[in-house]
């Protein structure tokens, strides 16, 4: 433990210090989990909470890989430290699975981006732990603003898009998309709704139907400040100047109507059920792996019994 600790500790005085590399390796072991994961996040939690995080999210194919470059690359060749951390399937490791994507996440890394890239496959659950922790570390060494983009719209997709404090959810031209992020539940976390390949017949149709769901939302007070919707088509870079104003447009709202504290609250208290959910999850499955079967026990008796013990309770209902 103490090795362990020490090298945590040494690679954060690196990181401080600039170096891509140490952070690099602070996040495999946040990725990894375990004690190391949990010495990463003591260290970094109080060096964090200064950037703006942006999640990117959507059904496959609609571009996000294509608009989350081209704005970590805008961003890199400004005045900004941008970090990607791109939640992929295949996770290859230059953050796309498609060869233009590959290409533009170089670009993008070129100009001064960080770009990582993390495989849902082996995660489940662990998601919704290991983002966080990810861009914690990428919060506490000045990398600002950080992109969250997810794959696909299922319910692993709207958690770990609610752990950023903008969300962006992408659709393509025709009516599909908008029900299904309808379905999914982004309309009730998305903040900004981009129409990618909009040079495609359909996309004013899909512009539409998002327009008359952000009015329903809004009669039933589902959200503060409507959603505004961008026209793109990202391999052409048409309306990525206005997808860019967009986004800042929310996050000076954020601040100005003081709803960043509100949404960070809200996001600590959720990473913490996670991480608790996942604590007794691990507790639940060791009890179950040393249990040995007891005659005439039902499973249901035998479960409340093991409750009631690692729960210290004489009463459960």
């Amino acid at each position: 433990m103490a090795s362990e600790d020490s090298t945590v500790i040494s690679l954060v005085e690196k990181a401080s210090k600039g170096d891509r590399r140490s952070v690099g390796r602070l996040l495999t072991l946040v990725e990894r989990g375990g004690s190391a994961a949990e010495q990463v996040a003591e260290v970094t939690h109080n060096l964090s909470d200064k950037s703006h995080v942006i999640g990117i999210t959507g059904a496959p194919g609609a571009g996000k890989s294509t608009l989350t470059a081209s704005l970590a690359r805008d961003l890199a060749t400004s005045e900004y430290k941008p970090a990607v951390l791109a939640v992929d399937p295949s996770s290859p490791l230059t953050g796309g699975a498609i060869l233009g994507d590959r290409v533009r996440m170089e670009e993008a890394s070129e100009a001064g981006a960080f770009i990582r890239s993390m495989a849902t496959r082996g995660h489940a659950g662990g998601l919704a732990l290991a983002v966080p922790g990810m861009v914690r570390v990428f919060d506490a060494f000045g990398f600002n603003p950080i992109i969250i983009e997810t794959v696909g719209v299922g319910q692993v997709e709207v958690d770990v898009a609610s752990a950023a404090d903008t969300v962006v959810v992408v659709v393509t031209s025709g009516w599909g998309d908008a029900v299904q992020a309808n379905k999914a539940g982004l309309l009730e976390i998305a903040d900004l709704f981009v129409v990618n390949k909009a040079d495609r017949p359909g996309a004013s149709d899909a512009r539409r139907d998002l327009e008359l769901m952000i009015d329903l939302s809004q009669l039933t007070g589902q959200t503060i400040r409507r959603p505004e919707i961008v026209m793109t088509t990202a391999t052409e870079g048409e309306g990525l100047d206005e997808f860019k104003k967009a986004i800042f447009e929310h996050r000076e709202f954020l601040f100005e109507e003081e709803q960043i504290s509100v949404r960070r609250a809200k996001r600590w208290k959720a990473e913490v059920g996670s991480r608790l959910d996942y604590l007794i999850s691990e507790i639940v499955k060791e009890s179950i792996e040393n249990l040995e079967e007891k005659e005439g026990s039902s499973p249901g008796s035998v479960a409340r019994e093991i409750a009631k013990n690692l729960l210290k309770k004489d009463e459960l209902r």
